[in-house]
């Protein structure tokens, strides 16, 4: 399968069932929704993320990981840069992004000019559908944040 080359990735994770873990894929379908006229921007929601996704990392023109965080404080927003890394041990279950970044390069040698990772502290990732307050809170700074991001990648 040969994929079409993203100026802008987005990468998303998460578990919709886990309260605020589904964070990244409630901002994967805003994402879409926002930037579906947008040739250059290709979204990805996932529940987690597997080395299946690096080619597809590997030839993109930037990269936006989408996920929550459990050591920020419940809603915080933040969008940080984000380096490659090589993977620990042999597991393939689940990666992070500067985990995927360094298989796109180990196999692929190849990176995304900008790779970066927005999150939103998780308040509560216990089973249920329902984002805690803090997060529910943060939605609409989440949304600014990847909209503005993903313009300055596009730029």
């Amino acid at each position: 399968m040969k994929l079409t080359n993203a100026r802008c990735l987005v990468l998303s994770c998460g578990n919709t069932l886990r309260g605020d873990d589904g964070i990244g894929p409630w901002l994967a379908e805003w994402a879409e929704e926002r930037f579906k006229d947008e040739t250059g921007v290709r979204v990805v929601s996932r529940q987690q993320w597997t080395p299946d996704l690096v080619e597809e990392i590997a030839e993109a023109e930037t990269v936006l990981f989408v996920d929550c965080s459990l050591e920020a404080a419940a809603g915080a927003v933040s969008v940080i840069e984000v380096e490659a890394a090589e993977a620990e041990g042999r597991g393939t279950h689940h990666q992070g992004a500067p985990e995927l970044l360094g298989l796109a390069r180990k196999f692929y040698d190849s990176l995304p000019r900008r790779s970066l990772l927005l999150t939103v502290g998780a308040g509560s990732i216990e089973l249920g559908e329902e984002f805690s307050p803090a997060v529910k809170a943060a939605l609409p700074l989440a949304r600014t944040m990847l909209e503005e991001t993903v313009m300055r990648l596009l730029a």
